[in-house]
């Protein structure tokens, strides 16, 4: 017969709201409500039997993560990889983490595909095709998987056209602007993503 395993609390840490930090002696971090502790009885130093234990992770953190999932997509479109550090950031164990990102998966709530094509729709009329691959991948999008969404974008952009729009957009004149206007188009630019051969070129000026 497999022998049962209790867990012992080490530590209870008070935070905001009625929400207390469980500290388990098997290296797991739990946030929990005040009212939830009475519930299951834990105390410092007390030992969680296995029922306890499963049943805590399963109809209270379990739960709560999905939920918790499901409330920060339904405020804003995020990746994945996004998805997860805010599910960290309240401590929810990476097994319950992982089972809450398979949830909205299956319904497609989470999508890094969707995700990165619309971050170029909308987001990638005045930027390079450099800077616009870095931003996804800061936020969690692979570079395979940018490449891709990138790719039928890719024809369609004429990264001196947009300079110029850019330029026009900020009414920059190359024949009578100034060393340190310059300057400061110049920056902005580059800032933006776009190659230095290009503004050069664009702005007909040296830097």
């Amino acid at each position: 017969m497999q022998k049962r395993v209790a867990v012992t609390v080490n530590a209870i840490e008070t935070l905001s709201k009625g929400k207390r930090k469980i500290y388990l002696d098997n290296g797991e971090q739990w946030i929990l409500y005040a009212g939830e502790l009475h519930t299951y009885e834990i105390t410092e130093q007390a030992m969680l039997s296995e029922e306890q234990y499963v049943s805590i992770r399963t109809q209270v953190l379990g739960k709560r993560a999905k939920k918790r999932a499901m409330y920060l997509l339904e405020r804003m479109d995020r990746t994945e990889q996004q998805l997860r550090d805010k599910l960290r950031e309240n401590a929810y164990p990476e097994d319950l983490i992982d089972e809450a990102i398979a949830y909205v998966k299956r319904f497609h709530y989470v999508d890094d595909a969707r995700y990165a094509d619309s971050y170029i729709r909308y987001r990638g009329a005045h930027k390079s095709k450099g800077k616009l691959m870095m931003e996804l991948q800061q936020k969690g999008i692979s570079r395979d998987l940018a490449e891709q969404v990138m790719e039928p974008y890719a024809q369609s952009r004429d990264e001196g056209c947009m300079i110029q729009e850019l330029l026009q957009k900020r009414h920059y004149d190359a024949q009578t602007a100034s060393v340190q206007e310059q300057r400061r188009m110049y920056a902005y630019l580059m800032r933006r993503g776009f190659r230095s051969a290009d503004i050069c070129r664009e702005m007909k000026c040296e830097t």
